[in-house]
């Protein structure tokens, strides 16, 4: 944790001359030294150095007194308890808040009347945001994660301006995606295209089963699922059926034969097997009546999987549906539609560039997120204009080729911040509102801003209606994807689907096929929605934060339910459950999202399930563990073949290496043990019971999971406050905290406390904090 407060401690030391005062020493000599010796000195002093940190070995006191970086250890683990230990003596309550003020006001120099914003990197749009963006702006949807590689990630997530750089590799392939985003949103033929319906795969039904849909259909059983579609017109149709293979995560030789209709006429026949493609799809055609007709999708067994194999499942994404194909009926595409806003395009050439200028102006504000300039809009005109004007060639190809240099422009690929004076770091500026409406809109949207904030900030009007803005934000559909990109990114939540894991091992099973009875790939997402439903939840409704951890209630459907041994919930869809006499449930750490993405492949690790709690939930996390260390299976031994978690803890920690850092994750990690790698509840293990009982470091006793989870809600509060605080701002302005953004953090934790810990009080405060209104003048 300290090492990331580097790179701005060397700066501030460099840049700001900020060696200690003469008033500086005394304070510290007459009110800060005697705390020291008091509290620290026995472990920290006179001759002893335990963790190689002492406090008194110095040649120059001013210098010591300007060590950023050694008083930003001691100002954290006294904030967290953590110093002095738990047996020790503690410092009082008008103590610890003089050493905490002097080390803000003496070392770091703080003004808590005038917060340092920090830091601005220039930002590249990652993957989600570009897929977003283009959604947004012309309805396409790109699967970027095909087109580009995978973002870099920094302070645990993907959208921090340092890691997010631009190869001349990359840049190739934003160039080449810009063509093919604007050819899917306006294909040949744009403005007279066919009609065209999609259909979600969960809306096809089984008659004889209505629980059964198109999302499920096991190749081991012969089924139908089907919709009615209501057809305008008579005539030949094409019918898309985009799907999926899941189950097995190695090859097998399960085979099922697919077989689609539409209005009782074949559409196609096709062979199903194990592929790992994330779209399939099968194509056909049918001629159809006008009235309701019914579009059939049947899976039948054709080869079962040898018995070591697992089964495979069949998963409909999407049915699209576009007729008659004669061309007696047309419709503007979607995309078409976004662009042209005023319909075709005049007959005239003065009216044809007039009508650019206006597309123009409409569509590229949005993706630049400023007003175009005269001289740029000029520019885009003239290359719809010759564009236009070549051989074959129409005006919609003009607009396509303006579009696609737009998308392939840095002010499209990056979000970029005007600053009135570059190159002056003292100098802290408030946003301009354009730049205001875009940190708002990535941060709640994960996208461009739409006109309403465009028009706000036009007006200068968005600060003065911010918190009314905000509110229409979070109500929006899209702000879904906070949810899923910060709990995905904070809690590892997106990882779950893919987290490698041997169900067979865990639950004991002889064959992978027998251990997919309990636990298949639906409950890979089922955990995920759960985490994030109730997130959402917690948001939306106002809820306290704290209630991520200590909430007595849960998102469930049947599955996940009967999975984690509630009773009474019945159905696909999730509903809320009352867990009140499920103590061991409820809250993000006994959910099966944390509990798999924080277990090994075969067993739990407490060491991974304590270091998460210590760096996502206190903020406190320990150091990396040094080289060299055993793994823990060393611990087996011939008079023990089948250890515990506990008793391989206790050999392991015997080691001098290793004492120090596991007295403070092991207590949190062997608290969860209860719950096996893939979060079901147990009660023993190897034929042992389990012992859940532990104590904090910072000396806090529990006996089990639940009164975990109380204590992290409840004495350690602050603490949760604070490290939420810190990921959720680190996540709204896409860099790492340094030492200087504490009175920030202090100022949320705060609003919290004031406001009785919500969440949405959080994500206002945040908004409206110096680190998100402000900048400084360097570039």
């Amino acid at each position: 944790m300290i090492s990331r407060f580097l790179p701005a401690l060397l700066i501030a030391g460099i840049t700001g001359g900020n060696l200690a005062s003469a008033d500086s020493a005394e304070s510290y000599k007459k009110d800060i030294v005697p705390l020291l010796e008091t509290y620290c000195y026995s472990c920290h002093g006179e001759g002893v150095s335990k963790g190689k940190f002492s406090m008194d070995e110095f040649k120059d006191l001013s210098k010591h007194l300007d060590d950023k970086k050694h008083w930003l250890a001691v100002w954290r683990n006294i904030r967290s308890q953590i110093m002095p230990p738990s047996d020790e003596d503690q410092l009082a309550t008008d103590e610890k808040k003089k050493l905490m003020a002097w080390i803000e006001r003496d070392v770091f120099k703080l003004d808590p009347a005038n917060p340092d914003p920090g830091r601005v990197t220039i930002r590249r749009l990652n993957r989600t945001e570009y897929s977003n963006a283009v959604f947004d702006l012309l309805g396409v949807e790109y699967d970027t994660r095909e087109a580009f590689p995978a973002d870099d990630t920094g302070y645990g997530f993907d959208n921090i301006g340092d890691v997010l750089s631009m190869s001349p590799l990359l840049m190739e392939k934003y160039i080449a995606a810009a063509d093919e985003v604007v050819a899917l949103a306006l294909p040949e033929g744009a403005a007279a295209q066919v009609p065209r319906v999609d259909i979600e795969g969960k809306s096809f039904k089984n008659s004889g089963a209505p629980d059964t849909d198109g999302s499920w259909m096991p190749f081991a059983k012969s089924q139908k699922v089907s919709f009615e579609q209501d057809i305008k017109w008579e005539g030949e149709y094409q019918i898309k059926v985009e799907y999926s293979i899941h189950g097995a995560t190695e090859a097998t030789t399960d085979e099922a034969m697919l077989n689609v209709t539409a209005g009782g006429a074949p559409v196609g026949k096709v062979s199903l097997g194990w592929d790992q493609r994330r779209v399939i799809d099968l194509t056909g055609k049918a001629p159809l009546k006008a009235g309701k007709q019914t579009i059939e999708i049947a899976i039948s067994p054709a080869r079962r999987p040898l018995p070591a194999e697992e089964e495979l499942f069949f998963k409909v994404q999407r049915v699209i549906v576009q007729g008659p194909l004669g061309g007696s009926q047309q419709e503007l595409a979607k995309g078409y539609r976004m662009i042209f806003v005023d319909g075709p395009p005049p007959d005239t050439v003065t009216g044809k560039d007039r009508y650019a200028r206006k597309i123009m102006r409409s569509f590229v504000s949005r993706a630049f997120r400023k007003p175009l300039d005269e001289p740029t809009i000029d520019k885009l005109a003239a290359i719809v204009r010759d564009v236009s004007a070549e051989p074959g060639k129409t005006f919609q190809d003009g607009i396509k080729q303006a579009i696609a240099i737009c998308l392939a422009s840095p002010r499209f690929l990056f979000r970029v911040e005007f600053q009135p004076e570059p190159n002056n770091p003292a100098k802290i500026v408030q946003l301009d509102e354009y730049s205001l409406a875009s940190r708002l809109s990535f941060f709640i949207w994960g996208s461009v801003p739409d006109d309403e904030l465009l028009s706000l900030a036009f007006n200068t009007k968005l600060r003065a209606n911010l918190p009314a803005q905000v509110d229409r934000m979070l109500k929006d559909p899209r702000a879904k994807r906070l949810t899923k990109n910060f709990i995905g990114q904070w809690l590892q939540a997106r990882d779950v689907e893919t987290v490698a894991m041997s169900a067979k091992t865990i639950l004991g099973k002889p064959t992978n096929r027998e251990a997919a009875k309990t636990f298949d790939s639906r409950l890979r997402s089922d955990m995920q929605t759960e985490t994030e439903m109730l997130f959402d939840f917690i948001l939306r409704e106002k809820r306290p934060v704290e209630e991520l951890i200590s909430a007595r209630y849960s998102f469930l459907n049947e599955r996940l339910a009967n999975f984690y041994g509630i009773d009474g919930v019945t159905g696909e869809e999730f509903q809320p459950v009352d867990l009140t006499e499920h103590p061991e449930r409820g809250g993000i750490l006994t959910q099966g999202t944390f509990l798999m993405v924080t277990s090994n492949p075969t067993r739990t690790s407490a060491v991974k399930r304590g270091l998460f709690v210590l760096d996502n939930i206190l903020g406190t996390p320990a150091p990396p563990a040094p080289p060299g260390v055993p793994e823990l299976e060393s611990a087996v031994t011939a008079g023990n073949a089948h250890p515990t978690m506990r008793e391989m803890m206790e050999i392991h920690r015997k080691k001098p290496e290793c004492r120090g850092c596991h007295a403070r994750m092991d207590p949190i990690g062997l608290g969860l043990e209860n719950f096996n790698a893939l979060g079901q509840f147990r009660s023993s293990e190897h034929g042992k019971p389990i012992d859940a009982a532990g104590q904090l470091l910072t000396g806090e006793k529990f006996s089990d999971v639940a009164a975990l989870k109380e204590i992290l809600a409840t004495k350690r509060r602050q603490d949760f406050y604070r490290c939420l605080s810190e990921k959720l701002l680190t996540y709204a302005i896409g860099r790492g905290m340094e030492y200087y953004d504490s009175t920030t953090i202090d100022q949320l934790t705060d609003r919290l406390e004031k406001n009785k810990g919500s969440l949405r009080e959080l994500v206002q405060g945040i908004i409206e904090s110096a680190p998100f209104q402000k900048r400084r003048g360097d570039s």
